[in-house]
């Protein structure tokens, strides 16, 4: 593509296309096409794909999220695919309007870019009492995740979660590491989200306990990059103002506003048959190559940064 098309919930920096190809030694010309050609050529040969034909601005949303690496992107999609294959619970179908959802815990990625192009994503805990656990908001927010594959270009995301106005008690009691630990690799393997940084905010001593579910499901790499503050207003010292909400002293919409205009957006009949085309995009384990035949494939021409163009 030769601009990032517009849409109604994302915005870029004037030079979010042309930096990030750049970054990845992708800005000459041919290049990006070239990749996308190699990569749609793997695609057509994974026998245990089943579905095969993925849109052109799709796969080079792919590369661009695995930095640049038409190897990563391979196996990105082949991960993703498989996800929905063995893990089909956190892609079902749900209700966008339930309460829970407006009420209790909401959340988004939020319309503009930081000025190094990575898309925050901001979610905040009203919960008192929960009846249902947290499976339905992994659901949206993975909903959410395939939007942004869709739809945006960035160099990953940074992800603020604000639990100042929740029962910590009550979070903790539904906190499930398993969940947890699949969601995240479902985030950063499937999806290949960059996370540049997971804050946490809460003024309650609980929020530790909260802290070691996630060590133990983080790498040591990100869980490095996980930090804790006691108040929002830390929030406008993480992000630039023009990117946050007006309550968390910056300049953007209220979330809650932002929050609705995003759900709107994800119950769409557009949006809804994208999710029910990508939910046919899984695996089928017994058509799955023998490990050599794999490597034949998962090798060819693979690493972009090789090729030459004349």
């Amino acid at each position: 593509m030769e601009t990032i098309p517009q849409n109604s919930l994302f915005e870029f920096n004037p030079d979010t296309l042309v930096y990030l190809r750049k970054q990845y030694d992708l800005d000459k010309p041919g290049r990006i096409e070239e990749a996308i050609d190699i990569l749609e050529e793997w695609i057509k040969k994974q026998n245990h794909f089943l579905v095969k034909n993925f849109p052109r601005d799709y796969l080079e949303r792919a590369i661009i999220i695995s930095k640049g690496s038409v190897e990563r992107a391979k196996m990105k999609l082949d991960k993703i695919c498989t996800f929905r294959s063995i893990m089909p619970h956190f892609f079902e179908e749900i209700n966008l309007k339930d309460p829970e959802l407006i009420e209790e815990m909401y959340g988004c990625f939020l319309p503009k870019l930081t000025k190094d192009h990575y898309r925050v994503y901001l979610f905040k805990s009203k919960i008192k009492t929960l009846t249902s656990g947290l499976l339905n908001y992994y659901r949206y927010f993975f909903m959410q995740c395939e939007y942004i594959q869709a739809h945006d270009y960035c160099n990953g995301i940074v992800a603020v979660i604000d639990y100042t106005d929740a029962n910590m008690m009550e979070i903790i009691k539904w906190f499930n590491a398993v969940d947890l630990r699949e969601s995240i690799t479902i985030l950063r393997e499937g999806y290949g989200m960059r996370i540049k940084g997971i804050h946490l905010i809460s003024g309650s001593k609980a929020l530790d306990a909260v802290v070691a579910v996630f060590k133990q499901v983080l790498s040591s790499k990100v869980a490095g990059r996980l930090y804790t503050h006691k108040s929002i207003e830390d929030v406008a010292n993480i992000v630039d103002k023009d990117i946050v909400p007006v309550e968390y002293g910056g300049k953007e919409k209220p979330l809650i506003e932002l929050h609705n205009k995003n759900l709107e957006v994800l119950s769409s009949s557009g949006f809804t048959a994208h999710l029910k085309e990508m939910r046919m995009a899984k695996t089928n384990e017994n058509l799955r190559l023998s490990a050599t035949q794999a490597d034949q494939y998962l090798g060819m021409a693979g690493s972009f940064r090789t090729l030459s163009v004349d």
